[in-house]
């Protein structure tokens, strides 16, 4: 019987060891398409919502240490405890109940800074978050079984640990030569961005220009040469990654941008537009921030960056109320005025081709960001956006695209 239990108890470790392998690729592989994009048209999103999304993880300050991304490590404690589990010996098994004890501290962690710091919880992280609790789990009863002390856990091989962190060493510095050789890509990712850039179809802007100045160069909206119409959700996790490209982008580029906000949240109590219920919240959100746009446009800025800077807490209804009454907005959630803004803005989606064959307009997603008459749904790499802002510069000034002349063939 004896036998039988731990024979069963090893089957389950081997499972739990396969699931940490499986998420931990997954989070690699989410990591590099992220950050790496191979083009302007393919990202990797993951966003099911304002809370669940993997977005916030991958472009987080710990993704990765020197290139080498934390679902790395995870695969490494995978492979540990696949091993394992099939050549059962008792150094195997203490120097696994060692990592598994850590693993589970690192777990424990990882969980805290995602939902306090990052305010928000990663689907594939998730997954390997829950294998490494049953491997633990599996691990305590099987040293039960074995009849074996706790101590266990804190008398791992030395000679097995060794080993394996020079392997593990081994492995992270080809991550770190991969990750530095895609860095140094960028040049040529970004010309290639560029490229497709230029290669998109001209877009109009919409017929109603939101009043809602996220940044403000000029007092004409099309004199700026870099000019963004960025339809957004104030629960939209992607959104909350533009707003502060565009804080970092206002600094590198002062004076060159002006961007509007155009009120599109993914909520069908005010969005008729999209049938999505994404966000709920957002309307309230959408009709406070349109106030401030209508009636005190010069505060936009500052409440537009409150807002995404504690976008865990706009979802509650009372951390709304709260800052309405901060900017002293109460009546902005039945203000007609403000309801027919945004009711306005939300309609002019409708003005698109449709750019999905499951929505029948061209917006259908935050953030849809519409620069400088091409439109981009979804968001860019820093490297990739700062190319294609040089080259919009480089055209306003010189009348030319000289910029590009090495790899767009002029028209």
């Amino acid at each position: 019987m004896k036998d039988k239990r731990e024979l069963a108890l090893r089957l389950g470790l081997f499972l739990a060891g396969c699931g940490q392998i499986v998420f931990s690729l997954l989070t690699i592989r989410h990591f590099f398409l992220a950050n790496f994009p191979a083009t302007i048209f393919r990202g990797s999103f993951c966003d099911f919502s304002a809370f669940f999304n993997c977005d916030s993880s991958a472009f987080s300050p710990i993704a990765h240490f020197q290139g080498v991304p934390l679902g790395y490590f995870g695969l490494i404690i995978g492979i540990v405890f696949c091993l394992g589990s099939v050549f059962p010996s008792p150094r195997w098994d203490r120097t696994n109940s060692f990592l598994s004890f850590w693993n589970l501290v690192g777990v424990v962690g990882l969980l805290l800074y995602s939902l306090f710091y990052l305010k928000s919880l990663c689907l594939l992280c998730s997954g390997y978050y829950f294998f490494s609790i049953i491997a633990f789990v599996l691990w305590l009863m099987l040293n039960r079984t074995q009849r074996l002390r706790l101590t266990h856990f804190t008398r791992p091989s030395l000679a097995l640990l060794f080993t394996l962190a020079i392997f593990t060493a081994s492995g992270a510095f080809g991550f770190h030569l991969f990750y530095q050789a895609k860095k140094e890509a960028h040049i040529g990712r970004a010309m290639k961005a560029v490229k497709e850039f230029y290669e998109l179809p001209y877009t109009h802007y919409p017929s109603l220009l939101s009043p809602a100045w996220i940044i403000r160069s000029t007092e004409r909206f099309e004199e700026a040469p870099i000019q963004l119409v960025v339809y957004g959700d104030f629960l939209c996790p992607d959104c909350q990654f533009l707003a502060r490209q565009l804080e970092k982008m206002k600094e590198e580029f002062p004076g060159k941008i002006n961007a509007l906000f155009q009120f599109f949240p993914l909520e069908n109590r005010c969005n008729q537009v999209v049938n999505k219920n994404l966000h709920p919240g957002s309307c309230d959100l959408s009709y406070l921030a349109a106030y401030i746009a209508l009636y005190r446009p010069e505060e936009f800025p500052q409440i537009h960056h409150e807002i995404f800077a504690n976008m865990r807490a706009a979802r509650s209804a009372e951390w709304r109320l709260d800052l309405a009454r901060k900017y002293e907005a109460e009546e902005a959630f039945t203000d007609p005025n403000v309801q027919s803004l945004v009711h306005q803005i939300i309609e002019t989606g409708k003005e698109y081709e449709r750019t999905s064959e499951r929505y029948p307009y061209g917006i259908r997603s935050t953030p849809t960001v519409i620069l400088n008459n091409r439109m981009i749904i979804g968001t860019l790499p820093d490297y990739q956006l700062r190319a294609i802002f040089e080259a919009l510069i480089e055209e306003k000034q010189t009348g030319s695209r000289r910029f590009l002349e090495n790899w767009v063939p002029l028209r």
